[in-house]
């Protein structure tokens, strides 16, 4: 039976799949199970799933109804427990590809440091493959927080651009119905480990979709996204890890922020989602700000944005101070 398990979730996606497809099928690390799970997907994704099944045994597919990205993901899991004894799981969004060593590099990364994850940075795009041979590929090791927080790749937070030892998904599945399904689920992975494998460089592709969830217009059903960063919030607080805590606050208070002010030039078309920000916004911006470390540059930074006044008196209130305290030393 094969080594890893490769889930990809199908849903309308007919432009962007063979391609997806074809490069996990031509990857230098052969002993994985391609899992195509169709989501009830309404072109003819259905179709071409099923023709890669008869051309290569390694490819089983999945169909059922549309039960949305976490519902298609957690049967792939499914079915890898109940028909598999693959030992890792990945997971590869069905717009997106990846290079042709990417299991191969994940894989010994994981077994070199003997961890039960290795990730990796994605990389964004509209459609280009970068030049791996700029980047380092050999693997770090690091603590759960140091990749959390580490460059700003915010790579903990997507359920892409990593391997997982199979027994990291006992007991997890990505809740239904939620979008960032990832976000509300990848972090209490991630935190249970001691060590990560980390690939710092861009070896997943991750397509820039116009028409994707991301890139979508605001809805209420994307408030999701604040809500799950505050259960991480919650979650690092409540088990110590300060640095990964003050850089999901530092996101969420520019995040609402920078949506207010996009929504509010058409305020009138999106009066619910607005009035559900200002609530998150009155509810929590206070608390969080006082958290944050006015010492810290990128603390100071975020609250010098949220409270523009406030932090204007509190510089020149400072750069004073720091005067007054020049003026002091020379005196004696």
């Amino acid at each position: 039976m094969p080594q890893i398990s490769v889930i990809v979730p199908v849903y309308n996606v007919e432009p962007y799949i063979r391609r997806c497809v074809d490069s996990i099928l031509g990857q230098t690390f052969t002993d994985f199970e391609l899992i195509l799970v169709d989501d009830g997907s309404p072109d003819n994704c259905p179709a071409i799933c099923d023709e890669y099944a008869v051309t290569d045994s390694r490819v089983h597919v999945i169909h059922q109804e549309n039960g949305g990205l976490s519902a298609a993901r957690n049967a792939g899991i499914d079915w890898a427990f109940a028909n598999s004894d693959s030992q890792w799981l990945t997971f590869i969004d069905s717009d997106d590809w990846v290079p042709e060593r990417y299991l191969e590099l994940l894989l010994h990364a994981a077994q070199e440091f003997n961890t039960k994850i290795s990730m990796c940075w994605l990389y964004p795009t509209a459609g280009n493959t970068p030049d791996l041979s700029q980047f380092n590929l050999k693997a770090m090791l690091r603590s759960p927080e140091q990749a959390y927080t580490l460059n700003g790749k915010e790579i903990s937070a997507y359920a892409q651009g990593r391997l997982y030892a199979k027994e990291c998904f006992e007991s997890i599945r990505f809740p239904v119905g939620k979008l960032f399904e990832d976000v509300f689920t990848t972090h209490k992975i991630i935190f249970n480990q001691e060590k990560i494998s980390v690939i710092e460089a861009p070896i997943y592709f991750y397509y820039i979709n116009p028409e994707g969830i991301v890139n979508s217009s605001w809805s209420m059903k994307k408030m999701d996204a604040f809500d799950a960063m505050e259960q991480q919030i919650d979650y690092f607080e409540c088990n110590g890890y300060d640095l990964a805590r003050r850089m999901q606050i530092r996101r969420y208070l520019t995040g609402i922020k920078e949506k207010i002010a996009l929504l509010s030039i058409n305020e009138e078309s999106n009066k619910n989602v607005l009035s559900a920000l200002k609530g998150k916004k009155s509810k929590n911006f206070a608390k969080y700000s006082k958290q944050l470390n006015i010492n810290d540059e990128a603390d100071a930074w975020v609250l010098t944005q949220i409270y523009p006044k406030r932090m204007w008196v509190y510089w020149h209130w400072h750069a004073l101070k720091q005067k007054l305290n020049r003026i002091s030393g020379n005196c004696r």
